[in-house]
């Protein structure tokens, strides 16, 4: 199923700039570009539907070639999940949101993102595409008690590997018994180190996927693993 229309180039174009401003990044708090709002066709199991993207998030315009990547690998590959919520970490606009609403619409999904302009839209594209059961939130507005039984991203890579690494330990921890998380990085941004990484503190990882240099990780906690254990104690 394509998501969007094909782009032109395989390279990974990941940009923490999302505008002429080089104070704003995609994980800026509150981005100061001037709106400049586009949109784009997003395809679901639900049929089209219409993401507002906005300057200072990330991917304005358009759909990412690696979230592109994740979705479609939602659309047509996804293992059982035990009950529970859903997480998008780093939400942006919501395709990923949006995505896993459409497909799941009996669960909440929970969508991510320190920007609160990427919040907004996200939130607004949910009203507009009829997903009531998306729920917007800053990271520490996330009640503490809720486990996951899925979390999908397309990680902050551009944020550095110390962001990076601290965003994955909070969220992991937090999958339900039974759970995955599903994670999309280009092989030249780190998908391979990162792997070894998740496995090194604890984590089951293999590639399932990869596709135009874009890898899919599928992460799992161990049976016995204390997932509420700070990897680093």
């Amino acid at each position: 199923m394509n998501i969007q229309e094909p782009m032109n180039s395989d390279e990974p174009t990941e940009d923490s700039r999302t505008s002429d401003d080089p104070t704003d990044h995609y994980f800026s708090v509150r981005p100061q570009s001037k709106s400049r709002p586009l949109t784009y066709s997003l395809r679901t199991v639900k049929g089209r539907l219409k993401v507002t993207t906005d300057s200072g998030t990330f991917s304005h315009g358009h759909l990412d070639k690696g979230t592109k990547v994740l979705l479609e690998q939602l659309l047509t590959a996804t293992p059982p999940l035990p009950e529970g919520p859903l997480l998008d970490i780093g939400c942006g606009a919501g395709p990923i949101a949006m995505t896993l609403a459409a497909r799941f619409p009996d669960r909440l999904v929970y969508a991510v993102d320190v920007n609160e302009r990427a919040r907004d839209l996200c939130r607004s594209n949910a009203t507009e595409n009829g997903l009531d059961n998306i729920v917007v939130a800053h990271p520490d507005d996330t009640p503490s008690d809720i486990a996951f039984a899925g979390i999908w991203s397309n990680p902050p890579i551009r944020g550095g590997k110390e962001l990076l690494h601290s965003i994955l330990q909070m969220w992991l921890t937090r999958l339900a018994p039974g759970g995955y998380g599903r994670l999309v990085i280009h092989k030249n941004l780190g998908s391979d180190s990162l792997q070894k990484w998740l496995m090194s503190i604890g984590y089951a990882c293999e590639r399932v996927s990869s596709r135009s240099g874009f890898r899919i990780l599928h992460v799992t906690s161990p049976a016995g693993m204390d997932i509420h254990q700070n990897p680093n104690s």
